[in-house]
């Protein structure tokens, strides 16, 4: 299918409006005078339905979960249902204004209300806000929250987190937005947590340790206990990365575990859409001694069964955005919990490790699989071995999309060579699993054979191979006339 993008012809247009029929100042009274365009504005001229055959062409270009599967790592990519995004436009979700008395949408503070309140129960968490915008913004949230919970103690000198060179790289990012030095801790052979390397670093200057758990590796810390003594013992906090919470649903909490502090990503773990597919949302938990930090305001009902925006937390450390957090998406994860309900999200973590696990043993039949360990949500595939037919991990993954498939998160986490990390997620059949791993095993013959096959790969997608350094380096971030840069020129 060919995209032309120069569709304008003089005087066509697609829109129709009556006469004016009420009194009009001149332009010049209405707006000031630096403000008037001195020149008519470059828009195209093009009839409605030319517009609509555009953009509709434009969005058969994209790859999502409702066209195929997207086994991408870490991001939980599973099937959005259908109901909760009609749920989430009905008329009084849909026309309220942040703006209104309180009184006047009861119904959207009661949703809000209770959706914090099974978040606690999922997380094992006392008090939740759902602010934050999605998870890297969770990430800052709750580091925010531990910074100003050490200086209130007057504790300054707190100014180390320890992350392990497993965590994704929001981690360090957010920590070092707040202030703090990164300190990475090494993993073991297993890849997980070396508590030795753990207990060198940890001090009375030790802040927080950030995990994620399951890690990206896909495996347990089963020496989550022990983690969450030694950082209570030094005076430290535990943050809980709950990008990877899909694998322990229902089954164990992060409360549990010993976590102070939890993000949520709502557009993973409870299945509204994300990425291209929509807004995120990055809730954040708190053990009952960090309340009164959370940003402000939280909601919470009265003795007449009224909810209310409460906006006195004396600790607090401010807003974290406008208004009160992704409205439309709190809808959808709230439709998927209820609708799915307390046996309905365990049998979510178990079908996630059975399927993990499942293709894992699957592709180890013909690929290298970085851990040993059996695997919870996902697991990550050591790509070292492809070096001998003169490809690479990146290679694999464009010749995938000329099958049909999305490629999984590549080159993460940083400590497994030419990495490819696999989360299949509860949602793909075993058909789906199979022919994804047949299709690899695939390429991989085709690697050996014919190696420049998937050099040259993707050859059936709209845009072929980029030239990524120079996409990186000269971003194009808005087409114009007569522009004719190629990132495909290599």
């Amino acid at each position: 299918m060919k995209l032309i993008f120069e569709k304008s012809v003089s005087g066509r247009t697609g829109y129709s409006l009556p006469d004016l029929d009420v009194p009009q100042k001149p332009l010049s009274e209405m707006i000031p005078k630096g403000l008037i365009r001195k020149e008519e504005p470059n828009l195209p001229e093009v009839y409605e339905a030319e517009v609509v055959r555009h953009y509709t062409n434009l969005s058969r270009l994209n790859h999502s979960v409702d066209v195929g599967f997207y086994p991408l790592g870490s991001c939980t990519m599973k099937y959005n249902p259908k109901i909760n995004e009609r749920i989430s436009k009905f008329d009084g979700f849909m026309y309220i204004h942040p703006y209104q008395n309180e009184k006047t949408v009861q119904g959207a503070l009661e949703l809000m209300y209770n959706l914090q309140n099974l978040l606690c129960e999922i997380t094992g968490m006392d008090h939740m806000t759902l602010q934050p915008s999605a998870g890297a913004h969770g990430e800052f949230t709750g580091m925010s929250i531990i910074k100003k919970y050490h200086e209130d103690r007057g504790e300054y000198e707190r100014r180390k987190v320890l992350i392990p060179d497993s965590a994704h790289g929001t981690n360090p990012a957010s920590a070092s937005m707040c202030g703090f030095e990164v300190v990475e801790i090494k993993s073991t052979k297993e890849g997980l947590v070396d508590l030795e390397e753990l207990k060198k670093n940890l001090d009375e200057k030790t802040a927080a340790i950030m995990l994620t758990n399951p890690n990206t590796l896909g495996l347990y810390e089963r020496e989550i206990e022990k983690i969450a003594k030694m950082a209570h013992d030094s005076g430290a906090l535990l943050y809980y990365d709950g990008a990877n919470l899909n694998a322990i649903l229902g089954k164990i909490r992060p409360g549990d575990m010993g976590f102070d502090v939890v993000h949520l990503n709502l557009h993973k773990t409870f299945s509204t859409p994300h990425g291209m597919g929509g807004p995120g949302s990055g809730p954040v938990g708190v053990k009952s001694f960090l309340k009164d930090y959370l940003p402000i305001p939280v909601v919470e009902q009265d003795q007449n069964g009224l909810y209310y925006f409460n906006y006195d937390l004396p600790k607090t450390i401010g807003r974290v955005r406008s208004f009160y957090g992704n409205f439309g998406v709190l809808i959808k994860a709230y439709a998927y919990i209820l609708f799915i309900g307390k046996e309905g999200l365990k049998e979510v973590a178990e079908l996630a490790v059975l399927n993990a696990n499942y293709l894992r043993k699957k592709m180890s039949r013909f690929l290298k699989i970085a851990s040993d360990l059996v695997c919870m949500h996902e697991f990550v595939v050591d790509g070292s071995e492809l070096k001998k037919y003169g490809v690479k991990t990146l290679d694999v993954a464009k010749r995938l999309l000329d099958y049909g498939f999305h490629p999984p998160t590549i080159y993460f986490p940083l400590i497994v060579s030419e990495a490819m990390m696999i989360e299949p997620t509860e949602t793909e059949t075993k058909e789906t699993l199979d022919k994804f791993a047949e299709t690899v095993e695939k390429i991989l013959e085709e690697a050996r054979e014919d190696p420049e096959i998937l050099k040259n790969a993707p050859y059936t997608t709209y845009v072929k191979r980029l030239n990524e350094v120079l996409a990186v380096k000269q971003p194009i971030l808005r087409w114009q006339k007569g522009e004719n840069v190629k990132y495909t020129d290599l």
